[in-house]
């Protein structure tokens, strides 16, 4: 590369892009997401082409399997979600409304009274909790818990409506992924003749492909942890009496914290949120425990696991991993975090595949070496002349 292109060109061409990337953001982002989702599903059309069947048809197959199971998930937890506020909701409200017995106490009223006994029971005579609990209590219930509440779940149901929402307007995303998927063939051998790869050397396609797998595979191996770690920690704290009954519900909190890892930063705290729920319904002093345990395992996650697991999935060093999640969130927020470490996994395969293909020329103005093929022949040696 010339020192004139170096000094001109490459700042400008810099300039122009960030133009153009900032005037047509939406339309090159959304571009950029159907670009990666037609790189990961390639391999399976090519794997369902193993089988002799056409093209159009594996990439309708593909697309349409994946676009069901993409639905059902975003469906069965909007469903889930939806439904476990409404009962958590209920539950808090009867904890401080609903009277029992001929005293007419609440719950609420008769933990208040338990918490007293507790102290008195252990030397703490001098901590009045009852009379400053019952008026806590009584304040809440001025409050209407039951109108609070239900603003709760018109806001958990307003989310649900906007989940679908959403994902009807994903469809124009597929339809763009549709067009590539077809032309991938044709793509991958235009590129093919522009840079050849060299001898034992894969194509640029072929290494895209290869990175945005070890990115799924290490989004798998993090969900996996993430998953393990949290269903085991709700366990112990079931089995040392703190969440009553949470061993029961431990597989199943696990299998979600694992679905929500999926989604940067905001899926660590939706993960923590059904746990949190139970905890809340269960007792109060248990739902501060729970969100002690996921904000410790947040800490880990953020600070060690993700820089860690995604650094060698992606082979990047952690900070370029940390740094990755924060500008992709910066820039385009949560949808720029999704993607940002699949684009720095392409962003690595295709500087892998030009970095022995660029040299820039030196600067201190002494010559560049050229390469020339010599072919060697066999020379007679010169005949002497005899007198």
């Amino acid at each position: 590369m010339p020192r004139w292109v170096q000094l001109v060109g490459l700042p400008l061409l810099l300039v122009l892009a960030w133009v153009f990337l900032t005037a047509l953001r939406h339309v090159v982002f959304l571009f950029l997401v159907a670009a990666l989702v037609a790189l990961l599903l390639d391999p399976l059309v090519r794997l369902l082409r193993r089988v002799r069947l056409p093209r159009g048809l594996s990439v309708a197959i593909v697309l349409l399997c994946f676009a069901a199971a993409l639905g059902l998930v975003i469906l069965a937890v909007a469903t889930a979600v939806v439904g476990e506020t409404k009962t958590a909701a209920n539950r808090f409200n009867d904890y401080f409304t609903h009277r029992h017995g001929t005293a007419g106490q609440t719950s609420a009223d008769r933990d208040v009274d338990r918490l007293q006994v507790w102290l008195n029971h252990h030397h703490l005579k001098a901590v009045k909790m009852r009379r400053r609990g019952h008026d806590l209590v009584r304040q809440i219930q001025q409050r209407d818990v039951g109108k609070n509440t239900s603003k709760i779940v018109s806001f958990v149901e307003g989310a649900a409506i906007s989940i679908g929402k959403t994902l009807f307007s994903v469809v124009l995303l597929f339809v763009i992924s549709v067009y590539m998927l077809l032309d991938m063939e044709r793509f991958g051998r235009a590129i093919d003749r522009r840079f050849t790869p060299r001898p034992g050397e894969h194509s640029l396609l072929h290494g895209i492909e290869t990175s945005l797998a070890s990115y799924v595979r290490g989004q798998v191996a993090l969900s996996l942890i993430m998953g393990v770690s949290s269903g085991i920690g709700i366990w112990i704290l079931a089995a040392a009496g703190l969440l009553p009954h949470g061993e029961q519900y431990a597989l199943l909190f696990g299998a979600w914290v694992a679905v929500t890892e999926v989604i940067p930063y905001l899926g660590p705290w939706l993960g923590a949120g059904p746990p949190f729920i139970y905890g809340l319904v269960v007792h109060p002093l248990s739902a501060l425990w729970v969100a002690l345990l996921f904000l410790g395992i947040q800490q880990v996650e953020g600070h060690v696991v993700v820089p860690n697991v995604m650094g060698n999935a992606l082979r990047l060093h952690p900070l370029l991993v940390i740094f990755g999640l924060a500008a992709g969130a910066e820039l385009y927020g949560l949808p720029g975090a999704l993607t940002a470490l699949p684009l720095l996994a392409v962003a690595r395969a295709i500087w892998e595949f030009f970095a022995g293909r660029i040299t820039f020329e030196p600067w201190q103005g002494r010559p560049v070496p050229v390469e020339v093929d010599v072919e060697l022949t066999e020379v007679e040696p010169p005949r002497t002349l005899r007198p």
